[in-house]
């Protein structure tokens, strides 16, 4: 097949023009570029057309890139079954997206990666496959779908565009001071802060800098799984995570048994909210969320002790709740946390600022490589950066 296909914006220096002749080539396709111009200052677009030959699927490919294909109604074919996909589904990305429905393009309701798009009410939605319903109108092929691809933010700031390979080797610090300050200026504005943990989180201390961002009102949603949340308690109760003491470092004999009846304190309450208002549950992360009205979503796994009364066991379940809060999100934080960070990177549309904080560097480079417009990286401990973000804040509020 042949088209014209178009390119807007800061296709030069985000390198989608680049991206977009690479694809062409490397899937056996050709292309004759018909008008090309090139903004003169970071402020101008630039534009180009071209006419591509090649199969559907490498058309498919370039409007993931953001290409722009001629103008089409969508087409839609009916699900035939609960859960079950018509042949040749459109299958989205986690950028902004806008379905031509009847000659008028409409942005695409609650947009992530790995879903389909569904009319509802003559609205697009993104829907993942296990909530389409038998007879829903799925958009099926690539006619009438237009993606908006991230482009390189034009203002200097401490979130770049893939500048950069994710090293240890990064300064911190001065790192620490821009992020703080656009936190801050974000909460000032009443932006929608996730924070993504995990279990070393409690295990290095860094949890008591992240209960003091929460009393600060630098978050309005916390996702975590069943051990960091037994660990949070038993923290609170026993001084200990796993049975190893808070302030030695030293395994008691026995203290394994700390984990367990910490569970049972909170499954004897009926949840850690009614722990808290039982006054079981004293201190500590989850005590900051409950006595400030921030929700949190635990979310289980194979290996949950318990689990806690809070877990949600049904993962498609936590997946869903999650998504209620990640539709409000400004900012997301990821400290620590390969299994819900990365479920949770999933679900994120291409537009939320994401700061990803781990020791390994494996987990950092998932997560930046999703090709979000705006990712900090940071290869570091967080109980290390935790602590400097805190202090910053603090020293930026009291100015």
């Amino acid at each position: 097949m042949e088209l014209e296909i178009e390119l807007k914006g800061h296709i030069i220096d985000s390198m989608i023009l680049p991206k977009v002749l690479d694809t062409i080539m490397d899937m056996g396709g050709d292309f004759e570029i018909l008008q090309l111009e090139v903004g003169k200052t970071k402020k101008d677009e630039s534009y180009c057309r071209m006419r591509v030959r090649g199969d559907e699927n490498l058309f498919r490919e370039l409007e993931k890139l953001g290409a722009i294909l001629p103008e089409k109604d969508a087409k839609t074919e009916p699900a035939p079954a609960d859960g079950i996909l018509p042949d040749g589904f459109y299958a989205t990305t986690h950028h902004p997206t806008y379905v031509r429905l009847n000659g008028e393009w409409k942005p695409v309701k609650n947009i992530e990666m790995d879903c389909v798009i569904v009319i509802r009410d003559g609205e697009p939605v993104c829907v993942r496959q296990g909530l389409v319903k038998k007879g829903e109108p799925v958009v099926v092929g690539i006619d009438g779908v237009r993606i908006e691809a991230p482009q390189r933010p034009r203002e200097k700031d401490v979130f770049a565009f893939m500048t950069s390979d994710v090293s240890a080797e990064k300064p911190v610090n001065s790192t620490i001071k821009r992020l703080a300050k656009q936190l801050k200026e974000l909460k000032d504005k009443g932006g929608y802060i996730i924070h993504v943990v995990g279990t070393a989180i409690a295990h290095t201390g860094a949890d008591e800098a992240l209960a003091e961002l929460i009393r600060m009102g630098y978050c309005q949603a916390l996702f975590t799984g069943n051990g960091f949340a037994v660990m949070d308690v038993e923290k609170q109760l026993f001084g200990t995570t796993l049975g190893m003491d808070k302030e030695t470092g030293e395994v008691y004999k026995g203290g394994f048994r700390n984990h367990l009846v910490a569970i049972n304190e909170i499954r004897k309450a009926g949840s850690i909210e009614k722990a808290v208002e039982k006054g079981i549950l004293k201190s500590g992360v989850l005590y900051e969320c409950v006595k400030r009205g921030i929700p949190f979503v635990i979310g289980g796994s194979l290996r949950d002790d318990g689990p806690l009364p809070d877990t949600i066991t049904d993962v498609m379940a936590a997946q869903d709740e999650m998504r209620k809060y990640i539709r409000k999100a400004d900012m997301c934080f990821i400290w620590a946390s390969m299994l819900h960070g990365i479920a949770t990177g999933n679900m994120l549309p291409s537009t939320v600022k994401t700061v990803i904080v781990d020791m390994n560097p494996y987990v950092v480079t998932r997560l930046m490589d999703r090709g979000t417009a705006h990712a900090l990286g940071i290869v570091s401990d967080p109980a290390v950066v935790l602590p400097m973000l805190v202090r910053e804040l603090k020293d930026l509020e009291s100015r």
